[in-house]
């Protein structure tokens, strides 16, 4: 029973780990392509590869799903195919047995995900985007750009060129305005770091607007006291999708607390947390095909059947997400339907198959 174990485990971790190679794979090259448009001063193609190599940890993250039910079609089917899984059957395994040594190594892939969801793929992808505007602005840091974050606090408004992880901004710049709308004083830095609870501001300018005066002054230093903390600066120039569900759950928290709507945090939050879910019901889809409706189908088919349950699966997610926020219904519906459909459907034909 234990090599029956392992041999299965061999098959169907060596499937899902050659899938997805391959769609990481083309996934960094496209990624590497589209990165020669932003190619300019010291962002080489050598830095660009280097920028698409940070996202890979969050590339995996995401293609892990699509390549346990394409790797579970492949490692399974090949033993339906050389008739293996009939002669374990004939030898009184039952088809959950089976499915139950099929899912041990996507147990693995769960939470290998699950671990570069929360402490890997967060950091490495901060990283990469504050590299890659670190090296776009070049000595241009205390300028306004297309790029970086704008920022609203009270009055002030205020834009940062670059966050970088651990409490450090470029290109800092603050507009304050007064209760009836007039700018009072601008501030630029070119730095700015966080210590002791505080932003110290470095090399900064500031012009005040009064009445019909308008006055500059140069400042070699000078702390900016605000509520903005490095942790939520970060929360703020990534998108949902790049955070860890920890500081997804956190800032939905924060925000809702601020009686501002966190849906798509809230949303981003339960698409990562269900994901593990969300796998196993994919896996079920693809058991109940190889042991009903694909037992005798060849390999090209089936990988062609799980690219189409997947893209069907996606695009479910996909329709439901953004439409819990436009018509306001809760977040955990929208991720947790394509889920229970899938489920409910992949454990009624594995009972058939029975």
């Amino acid at each position: 029973m234990s090599q029956l174990s392992s041999y299965i485990f061999k098959t169907v971790f060596g499937a899902i780990v050659l899938v997805l190679l391959l769609v990481v794979g083309l996934d960094v090259v496209s990624a590497i392509v589209d990165q020669l448009e932003d190619v300019r001063g010291d962002y080489t193609f050598l830095q660009a590869v280097y920028y698409v190599m940070l996202t890979i940890p969050g590339r995996i993250s995401e293609y892990v799903p699509l390549a346990c039910l394409i790797g579970c079609l492949i490692g399974m089917g090949s033993l339906a195919s050389s008739s293996e899984l009939v002669v374990m059957r004939a030898n009184g395994m039952s088809l959950f047995s089976l499915a139950g040594l099929a899912l041990r190594p996507v147990i693995i892939f769960i939470v290998l995900s699950g671990l570069i969801v929360e402490f890997v793929a967060p950091h490495t992808e901060n990283w990469a985007k504050t590299h890659k505007d670190l090296l776009r602005l070049g000595s241009e840091r205390s300028l306004v750009s297309n790029s970086g974050l704008w920022h609203l606090e009270g009055n002030t408004f205020m834009h940062f060129n670059v966050v970088q992880p651990g409490g450090v901004l470029y290109g800092a710049l603050f507009f304050h305005f007064d209760d009836n709308e007039l700018l009072k004083k601008r501030i630029s830095a070119r730095r700015a770091s966080f210590v002791q609870g505080k932003w110290l501001l470095e090399d900064v300018h500031v012009i005040s607007f009064e009445q019909s005066e308008i006055t500059s002054q140069e400042i070699r230093q000078r702390y900016w006291e605000t509520e903005l903390t490095p942790e939520r600066l970060v929360y703020l120039i990534n998108e949902p999708s790049q955070l860890a569900p920890s500081q997804l759950f956190r800032y939905a928290e924060y925000l809702e607390g601020q009686q501002i709507d966190a849906s798509s945090f809230r949303l981003a939050f339960w698409q990562k947390s269900l994901q593990p879910f969300a796998v196993i019901s994919l896996m079920l889809i693809a058991l109940s095909f190889i042991f009903g409706p694909l037992r005798s189908a060849t390999m090209g088919y089936r990988v062609f059947v799980g690219v189409i349950v997947g893209i069907a699966f996606q695009f479910a997610q996909n329709l439901l997400g953004p439409s819990s926020l436009v018509y306001g219904f809760n977040p955990l519906i929208a991720v947790a339907v394509p889920i229970a459909i899938c489920f409910i459907v992949g454990s009624f034909l594995l009972v058939r198959a029975r």
